[in-house]
């Protein structure tokens, strides 16, 4: 190798690092990147692109439709749908409350807002959208525990009711503890067969009512043809019992 003197090589000389050959730093291509042409998308992965903005279809939109699948299946599943706002609450507090609801067959569900608030929006329950303000939970149950919901929820101050969706029926927290004092459906059906079993005992009544009265009207009628066609004032007729009226 030709010695540098100047503009040249000496012999057993090597070049200084500092100082890159000229040549390789043209000739070679940087660290990291290929040399050669970048290959062209698939046409249909460019078309995405171009319908996208410049991005592929995004996972996070599949996982946000899912999200939004499973809101709309609850309210189609379940009775009660109560909204209530979520305080800070110790992990341990959570748990317990759940079992507590879990007895009575109610579940919990967290559900973010920006999730489920398009949903209510496009729904026949955008009339819940204002109560979805800050951090909310649901309390679900394919019954009406209305009554059983309301007592666990007495020992939890940091969940506040704030309304519900009873039957596709939207009520306020007022409504909800309205809806609890009613009666339950056994209750309810055995009130109306006791009203149906007293309506034949009162009919009978009235129709055995009806017949003596208006025999003691023509009684007291034909006493006052016979008073005056023999000139003396008629009698009274004697009063009917109770037992016939």
């Amino acid at each position: 190798m030709a010695a540098r003197s100047g503009g040249t090589w000496r012999r057993g000389e090597r070049p200084s690092r500092d100082r890159p050959l000229r040549g390789l730093r043209q000739g070679c291509p940087p660290p990291g990147r290929a040399s050669g042409p970048r290959p062209r998308a698939p046409p249909r992965q460019q078309r995405d692109r171009r319908a996208g903005g410049g991005r592929g279809p995004s996972a996070e939109d599949g996982y946000t439709r899912l999200l939004r699948q499973q809101v709309e299946q609850v309210f189609r599943e379940h009775r009660l749908v109560a909204v209530c706002q979520y305080n800070s609450l110790p992990g341990e507090d959570v748990v317990l409350m759940r079992h507590y609801l879990r007895k009575h067959g109610i579940e919990v569900k967290f559900i973010l807002n920006e999730i489920i608030r398009p949903f209510l929006s496009q729904s026949k329950y955008k009339n819940l959208l204002p109560l979805f303000v800050g951090r909310n939970v649901l309390l679900v149950s394919q019954d009406t525990k209305v009554k059983d919901m309301l007592r666990v929820l007495k020992g939890v101050p940091q969940i506040n009711l704030l309304g519900a969706c009873i039957d596709d029926t939207i009520l306020s927290r007022q409504g909800v503890e309205n809806f609890a004092k009613l009666p339950s459906l056994e209750a309810a059906q055995g009130q109306t067969a006791g009203a149906l079993a007293l309506l034949p005992s009162q009919t009978s009544s009235l129709l055995q009512r009806g017949p003596a009265h208006l025999t003691a009207l023509l009684d007291q009628h034909i006493l006052q043809l016979q008073a005056g066609q023999a000139g003396t004032p008629p009698e009274t007729p004697p009063a009917q019992s109770s037992g016939a009226h």
